[in-house]
């Protein structure tokens, strides 16, 4: 059985404070009050194992959680919006980018996106980063509790249009956090990921 134990380790400013790259990773990124941390929480069956606030840009490191002693899952600090200084910002990008580019047991990065809004010019230019970089991709479409069922597949055709343009294809799942919609569908790509498929 999958997701039984999950443990928060550290909190890493930069690639250096990472843990050593013993375990593969799934990291979580996205704008900065997008969900990750109540997503985090709901796939590992936690109430409060990622700290959720409603101020965005809280999340300031790379917070790892250690699940079933077999992986980790990365919650990277948000993007956009968040109330700190540019020189801050940028100095997360690059740490952020720094992660992404150069951490060899980073598996699959999952980037949440809003679902009651279209993505933002960061979100569309992050794709086509991860695309361009060849980074394996998926698209959480969180908070699909909140709109009607027609506009969530507005919300994903939209997505999909976007990607089909930058030529990337990579699966686009809505999610809730509340209603627990695609949550299943998230932790069985965590452990294709993670070659946890065994335990399934």
């Amino acid at each position: 059985m999958a997701f039984n134990k999950a443990r928060f380790i550290t909190s890493a400013p930069k690639l250096s404070d990472c843990p050593p790259e013993s375990l593969p990773e799934i990291c979580f990124a996205g704008r900065s009050n997008v969900g990750k941390s109540s997503i985090i929480n709901k796939i590992t069956n936690r109430k409060r194992l990622a700290r959720t606030s409603n101020t965005p840009g809280k999340t300031q490191q790379m917070n790892y959680y250690e699940i079933d002693d077999s992986f980790y899952l990365v919650d990277l600090p948000g993007f956009g919006y968040a109330k700190v200084p540019k020189k801050e910002r940028d100095r997360w990008g690059r740490d952020i980018q720094n992660y992404l580019l150069k951490r060899n047991t980073l598996h699959l990065v999952l980037h949440l996106v809003d679902s009651r809004h279209p993505p933002s010019k960061l979100d569309e230019e992050f794709f086509y980063w991860l695309g361009s970089n060849q980074k394996p991709f998926a698209i959480l479409l969180t908070k699909a509790d909140k709109i009607s069922n027609n506009k969530l597949r507005s919300s994903l055709a939209a997505i999909r249009k976007i990607l089909e343009e930058m030529n990337i294809d990579v699966p686009v799942i809505p999610c809730s956090a509340q209603s627990g919609k695609g949550i299943e569908e998230i932790r069985s790509l965590i452990l294709e990921f993670t070659d946890q498929e065994h335990l399934h």
